[in-house]
């Protein structure tokens, strides 16, 4: 199983932004990215709004299972004036797979939200590694993708983050 929704960013920008939020805690990510990862409350922090799952499973038109309301959407375009932001979300468990990402810069919106649940293509196609090509990661050859380059392979869910960071 591997479960994550997170804002990934520049790490000192992140650590900025997110200063003074009681359920905030940003991991060192290499690349010098950062990882916030967002529980239900953050995204409450974040926001004002309760995060509320789908009904449904995510899907193209649908991409995120906790979808992004407006306040968040508004915050993430304000902190991309200062340096790209993604919100990412993945979910493998039971068949249920799938990844989504959004990356803003410049103050809007400039990628996605990207959803994939086939990966039958490319790795570098898929939604976080999209994501964090568009943060400026590039791979070192060594990794696999750049989801690895990263190292967001270290822990397997939010909550592992949380505590990684803690």
């Amino acid at each position: 199983m591997y479960e994550l929704t997170a804002v990934i960013a520049d790490e000192a920008m992140l650590r900025r932004r997110a200063a003074g939020w009681e359920h905030a805690a940003v991991v060192t990510l290499r690349e010098g990215l950062g990882l916030l990862p967002v529980p239900g409350e953050l995204f409450m922090e974040m926001s004002g709004v309760r995060r509320e799952p789908l009904e449904d499973d995510p899907s193209a038109d649908f991409p995120f299972l906790h979808p992004l309301c407006p306040p968040l959407e508004a915050l993430l375009t304000a902190w991309s004036e200062e340096r790209p932001v993604a919100y990412v979300e993945a979910e493998f468990f039971g068949g249920n797979d799938h990844q989504s990402a959004a990356v803003w810069s410049g103050g809007a919106r400039a990628w996605g939200p990207v959803f994939d649940d086939t990966f039958d293509g490319p790795r570098a196609g898929w939604p976080l590694n999209g994501a964090l090509a568009r943060l400026g990661v590039r791979s070192d050859g060594g990794a696999h993708d750049l989801f690895d380059a990263v190292g967001l392979g270290g822990e397997r869910s939010t909550d592992g983050w949380l505590a990684r960071a803690r």
